[in-house]
């Protein structure tokens, strides 16, 4: 599976940091699965959800660069643009790494002054 290629590869060629929001997902569904994904998480640094990651988050989807149904997704972006993200790595297609709602999030980042994170699947960052 090309997801375990990049964290077996690729993971420590990055300071990886997480958001409350990825700790939250990870704990959702299947309790021995949920333990898994927390493991895996251990030891991560995590970003600060601030009154700027809210109201950024809050900006995203008010100007419908990502749906409304989405806070979790809105969070995710937030945190990366507000704490300055290099990347951020999800497996979310339909609202984050998406070639459209891309374009969208970053012209949003760079409106209200900051760097758009690379929104990429961990296959787009595999390397040579």
């Amino acid at each position: 599976m090309i997801t375990t290629e990049w964290w077996g590869n690729r993971r420590h060629e990055f300071e990886l940091f997480i958001s409350p929001v990825v700790v939250d997902e990870a704990k959702l569904g299947d309790p021995q699965a949920a333990a898994k994904r927390l493991a895996v998480l251990e030891g991560l640094n995590t970003l600060t959800v601030t009154n700027e990651v809210i109201q950024f988050a809050a900006r995203l989807i008010n100007e419908k660069a990502i749906p409304e149904t989405e806070l979790r997704d809105a969070y995710h972006v937030s945190c990366a643009c507000i704490h300055g993200m290099n990347y951020l790595l999800t497996w979310n297609c339909k609202h984050l790494a998406n070639a459209q709602r891309r374009e969208e999030i970053q012209q949003l980042a760079v409106a209200q002054g900051y760097l758009s994170p690379v929104l990429c699947t961990p296959e787009e960052l595999l390397g040579d």
